[in-house]
């Protein structure tokens, strides 16, 4: 698994209104730090991520993010837990929180954010 893998990742929106969005073929991009800002709903955004290594400790001062996993195993490490999550299980993280995801697995997921958010952290 990469320490250290090269984060594609584009906050540029996707998707307008009233688009369909197919989720799963959006999550076929083969690259292992995959994300993509889908669409806005209200002031927040929706992102697909394609993940499988470990992204690096961060916190949002400002902003809450919401994990959906949609295949694969995704784990959340917190200052002072591990939280597991598989197909169909999310999870929240508050602002200010401390924490770092990682994927054992090719891993696709949908986070929801505010628009804000820098995703790497702040």
């Amino acid at each position: 698994m990469s320490q250290d893998p090269e984060y594609r990742i584009h906050t540029d929106i996707r998707f307008g209104p009233l688009k369909l969005i197919d989720v799963m073929q959006m999550g076929r991009d083969n690259h292992p730090w995959f994300n993509q800002s889908l669409c806005e709903i209200n002031d927040c955004v929706v992102r697909i991520g394609v993940l499988h290594g470990d992204f690096h400790w961060h916190h949002h001062d400002d902003e809450d993010e919401f994990f959906l996993v949609m295949e694969g195993k995704l784990l959340i490490d917190l200052e002072d837990r591990t939280i597991e999550l598989n197909p169909g299980q999310g999870f929240a993280v508050p602002r200010k929180i401390r924490h770092r995801t990682r994927a054992p697995e090719r891993t696709v997921l949908v986070m929801f954010e505010g628009s804000g958010v820098v995703p790497t952290g702040d």
